[in-house]
Order: C-alpha cells, then sequence, then structure tokens
C-alpha cells in the first residue's frame, strides 16, 4: 500500500471532524434546515426541503436559497482537507424550478486544487432526480485551520 491508499481513512476521518466543525458555527445552514449527507476529502453531499418560507411570489423556490444549498456544499468540500478556504468567485445556471416541499440535493466535486485555489462544481437535484441548477465555484485559501491540528 502506498502512502496515499494509507492515509485515505485518516483524510476521511478528518473530512468529518472538519464538516462537524464547520457545520456547528454555519447558523445559516442550520436556519435553512441543510443537512449534511455525505462528505469525502473534496467532496460533499448536502440536502435541504424546501419550505413555505423559501418559495418567491411565484411560489417557486427562491433562487437565492438554491445558491446558498449549492454554496455550502461548496464550503464543505473545499474546507473538507482541513485548510481553512473561502470562496473567491462562484455562478450559478438555474435549470428548473423547485417548489416547496421539495428535497434539493447539492453535490460538490472538486476538479482541481492547488495549494492556494481549487475549483468546484455543484449540481443541485430534486427528489427525482432532475437537475435544478448548476453551480461553479473558485476557492481560496487563507491562513488557518477548521479544526486544531494538534
Amino acid at each position: 500500500m502506498d502512502d496515499e491508499q494509507q492515509s485515505a481513512p485518516q483524510a476521511q476521518v478528518l473530512a468529518e471532524k472538519v464538516a462537524q466543525a464547520l457545520f456547528a458555527n454555519d447558523q445559516t445552514s442550520q436556519a435553512l434546515g441543510i443537512r449534511i449527507v455525505d462528505v469525502q476529502p473534496g467532496h460533499a453531499r448536502l440536502a435541504m426541503i424546501v419550505r413555505g418560507d423559501m418559495v418567491n411570489g411565484h411560489r417557486i423556490c427562491h433562487g437565492g436559497m438554491v445558491f446558498t444549498l449549492a454554496d455550502s456544499a461548496f464550503a464543505f468540500a473545499c474546507n473538507s482537507y482541513n485548510e481553512s478556504t473561502v470562496a473567491a468567485a462562484a455562478s450559478i445556471d438555474f435549470l428548473a424550478a423547485s417548489y416547496e416541499g421539495d428535497e434539493l440535493t447539492a453535490v460538490a466535486t472538486e476538479l482541481w486544487r492547488t495549494r492556494r485555489n481549487g475549483i468546484y462544481e455543484i449540481t443541485v437535484t430534486n427528489q427525482k432526480g432532475a437537475r435544478i441548477a448548476f453551480f461553479r465555484g473558485r476557492s481560496y485559501r487563507i491562513d488557518g485551520y477548521v479544526v486544531s491540528t494538534d
């Protein structure tokens, strides 16, 4: 087994610890009812039920709510290495409407990562698997760690 394979279980444990610590301080995700479904190094899957207070005047889920779910998945994926990381840029394409009662799932996948930057794709789907939005984020590494490295 090479070093990378040997460190995979430790990397997974670290990713889970980081996700727990981030979520404990993430009052926005908590307030929106966002749940962490899965986290791995460079990857995160989050879910949220669209509530009545999340719909706009057209009775569809407000785009800002979809963006926030995708952005949260982005945050959990890019911080999963325990290197404090923030968004430097993000964009979203809304592909279909979602409605009150829908369960939205955002899956963030790392495409590219260097010492300071990363690119992540996040796909948001509903409970039927229909694509709701496509989000792309660019991360920037700042000083510090999410959890203690002692």
